[in-house]
């Protein structure tokens, strides 16, 4: 007994209208992939569910190239056929194109934070494995590349402050070889004034205030006093 024919009209019951749509769903799916291999066609498949979920399918890995030529075709149909239509209805078309692809970008843009991935099939997750390494690949390079010209910049700025220090370190050993000849001549100063201080005799004492008499070479040895005596006091005479 064959099936019977279905009536094409809304399913009432929730749950016989989820069966039905993911029943209906996947073998959209299959006669859009058998399609695009036997007949070597380009196929892009967009379904939103009730919930808003995205189920897609697209021979290319990329479905963002179908859409583009879509949007093409299209506008060249529009052009031929003289589809004169106002400023206003323009802008709205091109609001809803620049909304659609942002949309993309944001799925897109999960995707690559692993996200919603549910939505991608085997090509789909293909692809987007291939994207990450790509990135990696890149990230990977930069940063290597980014390594290499700080330790350059690290060695030369070594060398830089090498230099400068062997500069500053000749620059004291003149200085140095300047100097010595002055501390030597210094030197020589300090020891003639301290051998002069020495051979210089010194000077005659003093006894109370007076200086004391000088010896007389014409003056006797008897007449001299034998005692010093104090200014004040009277010579003794030879009764």
């Amino acid at each position: 007994m064959g099936r019977g024919r279905v009536d094409l009209k809304r399913i009432e019951n929730k749950i016989n209208r989820q069966v039905t749509f993911s029943k209906r769903r996947s073998g959209l799916l299959k006669k859009a992939r058998e399609i695009s291999v036997l007949c070597d066609a380009d196929v892009a498949l967009i379904v939103f569910s009730t919930k808003g979920k995205l189920f897609d399918y697209s021979n290319e890995p990329c479905m963002k190239r179908i859409l583009e030529r879509y949007e093409r075709y299209s506008y060249a149909e529009r052009q031929l056929a003289g589809d004169d239509q106002a400023p206003n209805e323009n802008w709205v078309i091109e609001h809803e194109k620049l909304k659609a692809r942002v949309e993309v970008l944001q799925r897109n843009q999960r995707n690559f934070m692993g996200e919603d991935l549910d939505s991608l099939n085997l090509r789909g997750l293909q692809s987007l494995e291939q994207q990450l390494d790509s990135a990696l690949k890149l990230i990977r390079s930069r940063k290597n590349q980014a390594m290499n010209e700080s330790i350059s910049a690290l060695q030369k700025k070594d060398k830089s402050l090498r230099e400068h220090n062997n500069l500053l370190s000749k620059k004291i050993k003149d200085k140095e070889k300047e100097l010595a000849p002055q501390e030597q001549d210094g030197l020589q100063n300090n020891m003639d004034v301290t051998s002069v201080l020495v051979t210089q005799p010194p000077e005659s004492l003093t006894i109370g205030g007076f200086p004391e008499a000088k010896c007389n070479e014409e003056t006797p040895t008897s007449s001299r006093p034998k005692t010093i005596l104090p200014p004040w006091m009277p010579l003794p005479t030879n009764e």
